[in-house]
């Protein structure tokens, strides 16, 4: 029976030892808050590491495991090296400020903990696949595990699998940094739909996959297509328990705790940020602004007050450390510069604050400063606006911040540009009262309508409608056992009919099609395949008459180039024309190609006698993408009504008369050949479907590698390909 399988870092639970004793109690963070319904109402399990469990007695672990059975959480017991190395090394060391742009920030030393970070990710998709009936609804969450859904793709290939990226996804430029670049996108790529709060962060994933997997990047698609799946993005900002911020602002010990802050500061107007202790957070900016708004207006000295709350965080790393201090270093510079007997400009917290006094701050605050110099969301801007009950308040918030997108009537700032926001705060400052009323309605209509709840079943709902089953796909021939069932029918057989395309079939696609040259091993194949009594061997190829000739032209076989277009039947005799060509629209097309290939740096033409190819795997993924889809569109509108076909390959717009196809080459040869003879047919790319789609009955389609096909059998990659034509070539 499938189910709803929640999987992240850290179970939504704190446990704690009394006296040896086990005790969970609940975490009030964004993700728990979000998933806290769907948990509690559906028969789903949570997976994730329960947290330091190192001073619980081990003869109470039992216990442990009970109460978190109890709340239906499954445990991922990590070591402390472990989470030394994968959490605190590079989930935190390397992921996260490279993907928040601080690239100066990215902890060399943390590069060796990459090992970690993968095997750390297996240990989840192992426990996971444990704990799977195979089907499930599989749900992920952020960057410290990002290889997970493609590990999990291997271990559940029928599960539905979905990943949430909590943080920014960085430019493509910026995420080339990685050495681990290709493995990170692979492991995201494990999922059936992967979420982002913004379409800015989406889109610089889908730049990403282009420019380092080579996907097709289609501007006008809403997922990716890579390895023939199917991936389907989305953009799902996350919101909060807007009720329960706006009801904890209503309690009387909130609203008492309100009045004393003000009474505290009857003339003041009082500047509000509530950070963790991170170097994303933009703090020190917001105070060197802060400090040039006392510079530049002077009136407002002992009228203002900034309340900057900061909680620690991983205090023990050294560019945490050093930013405390700085930070320590600018509030005692500003206090004593513009501070005075009766009052501080700055009012600084270094703790943790409870749930109702944070309340009642934002309440209190005048003017909300949320300006991190990059942030994924960030939830205090919403917490802030949903705990307004009075539709007052100011929000500053930075245009890094995923809320931005959301909320359009804060005053949208850039936290780098210090001048700038100190002129902001002025402005906020000075705000109208009907101007705040009116910006904070439209803020609290978007937050009300837009909640955590909202964010978890736009989600689910998503994953729900992409991630089905597709029906009648390929049998997979991997396995030494599958190889067997397919050469017991071949056996039984008196002759074989083999047509074998070439590149992606027998050789990976290179950077220009003159590099894809045979080797020593592929020629041993396709020698003792032509020397076979019971094999008639076809190469057909979009390869030239040339090439052919020069790499196979000695061997006893059928060559048949550019698709079929001609074809040489043994190496005594002569090449053959199977169709007319047409000069007029031909040279056309290569003057308007070449047009296109000066304009595409990357790009090239390769002339053949019955067609033309424009290929653009070494031009930029996007660029690339970008002038093949206007070379269709030119090739629809002037070559209307001419007899010329054009499709896309690998990377290549191929363009032939119509009627030449490899399909074509099959239906010659039976038509010379009748009889009792099976046809195998082996090919990797739109060229060779023509050839599956007229196999007759019995025949036998193989398609290479992921994409969509037709073939009833799929190989894996060119080297199961070449294992199995070793094989035949021993029958």
């Amino acid at each position: 029976m499938s189910r709803f399988i929640i999987v992240s870092n850290r179970l939504p639970i704190t446990v704690k030892s009394e006296n040896g004793v086990p005790m969970l109690s609940d975490s009030a963070g964004g993700l728990a808050t979000a998933l806290k319904g769907p948990h509690s109402k559906s028969d789903s399990l949570w997976i994730g590491w329960p947290g330091d469990i190192s001073r619980i007695e081990k003869d109470r672990i039992h216990e442990l495991e009970g109460k978190l059975s109890e709340k239906r959480f499954s445990p991922v017991y990590l070591s402390s090296s472990e989470v030394n190395k994968y959490y605190e090394g590079f989930s935190n060391g390397v992921i996260w400020p490279l993907y928040h742009y601080l690239v100066d920030k990215v902890q060399r030393s943390a590069w060796a903990d990459w090992k970690a970070y993968h095997e750390v990710n297996q240990k989840f998709a192992d426990i996971i696949a444990s704990r799977s009936s195979g089907s499930d609804m599989i749900w992920i969450h952020d960057y410290q595990l990002s290889l997970l859904p493609g590990l999990l793709r291997k271990l559940l290939p029928n599960s539905k699998i979905g990943f949430f990226l909590h943080i920014p996804f960085p430019s493509s430029e910026v995420f080339r940094i990685l050495p681990w670049r290709e493995e990170i996108l692979e492991g995201m790529l494990g999922s059936d739909l992967i979420g982002f709060h913004t379409y800015s962060y989406l889109r610089h994933f889908k730049r990403a996959v282009a420019k380092i997997l080579g996907s097709d990047e289609d501007e006008n698609s809403e997922g990716i297509c890579i390895n023939g799946r199917n991936i389907s993005l989305g953009v799902f900002p996350i919101g909060i328990d807007v009720e329960r911020f706006s009801s904890l602002a209503r309690k009387d010990e909130v609203q008492n705790e309100i009045e004393g802050i003000r009474h505290e500061n009857p003339d003041h107007k009082i500047l509000l940020g509530v950070d963790r202790l991170d170097y994303t957070k933009g703090l020190i900016r917001r105070l060197m602004s802060f400090e040039r708004l006392l510079e530049r207006e002077p009136e407002l000295r002992g009228k203002v007050k900034l309340i900057q709350v900061v909680v620690p965080s991983r205090t023990k790393v050294d560019s945490y450390e050093h930013l405390k201090k700085e930070m320590d270093e600018l509030v005692g510079r500003i206090n004593s510069t513009y501070g005075s007997i009766k009052s501080l400009p700055v009012h600084y917290l270094y703790r943790g604050i409870s749930q109702e006094h944070l309340s009642a701050l934002y309440c209190a605050a005048d003017v909300m400063l949320v300006t991190p110099v990059r942030d994924g969301m960030n939830l205090v801007a919403k917490e802030f606006v949903a705990s307004r009950n009075d539709e007052n308040g100011v929000l500053i918030l930075s245009e890094f911040a995923g809320a931005a997108d959301e909320l359009a009537e804060a005053l949208i700032v850039n936290p780098y540009d210090v001048d700038r926001l100190a002129l902001f705060m002025k402005k906020a400052i000075l705000m109208s009262e009907n101007e705040k009323t009116s910006r904070m309605k439209r803020l609290r209509e978007r937050v009300f309508n837009y909640d955590a709840f909202h964010w978890t079943s736009a989600f689910v709902n998503a994953l729900e409608k992409v991630a089905m089953p597709l029906a009648n796909q390929p049998l997979v021939i991997s396995s030494p056992d599958d190889f067997e069932k397919l050469f017991e029918k071949i056996k039984r057989v008196p002759e074989i009919h083999l047509f074998l395309d070439y590149d992606g079939t027998l050789v990976p696609f290179a950077e220009t099609p003159e590099i894809a040259v045979p080797d020593k091993e592929l020629l041993e194949i396709i020698s003792a395949l032509s020397v076979h009594h019971g094999i008639d061997l076809h190469l057909v190829s979009g390869r030239t008459r040339d090439t052919l000739e020069k790499w196979f032209g000695h061997f006893s076989l059928s060559l048949h180039a550019e698709h079929g277009f001609f074809s040489k039947m043994s190496p005594e005799s002569e090449w053959i024309q199977n169709h007319h060509e047409n000069p007029a629209w031909k040279a056309m097309l290569e003057k308007l190609l070449d047009e296109y290939t000066l304009e595409t740096p990357g790009s090239m033409v390769e002339r053949k006698s019955g067609g033309v190819a424009w290929h653009y795997r070494m031009s930029d993924p996007e660029m690339g993408v970008k002038q093949a889809r206007n070379i269709r569109k030119r090739v629809d509108i002037d070559f209307q009504g001419s007899k010329v076909e054009m499709f896309n390959g690998e990377k290549v717009l191929e363009f032939r008369a119509k009627g030449v196809n490899k399909g074509a080459v099959i239906l010659k040869t039976l038509q010379k050949n009748p009889g009792s003879s099976t046809c195998i047919a082996i090919g990797d790319d739109r060229t060779d479907e023509d050839m599956f789609a007229v196999l007759p009955p019995g025949s036998i389609g193989i398609h290479v590698g992921k994409k969509n096909t037709r073939a009833a059998f799929r190989f894996a990659d060119i080297a199961c390909t070449r294992l199995f034509l070793r094989k035949l070539s021993e029958l």
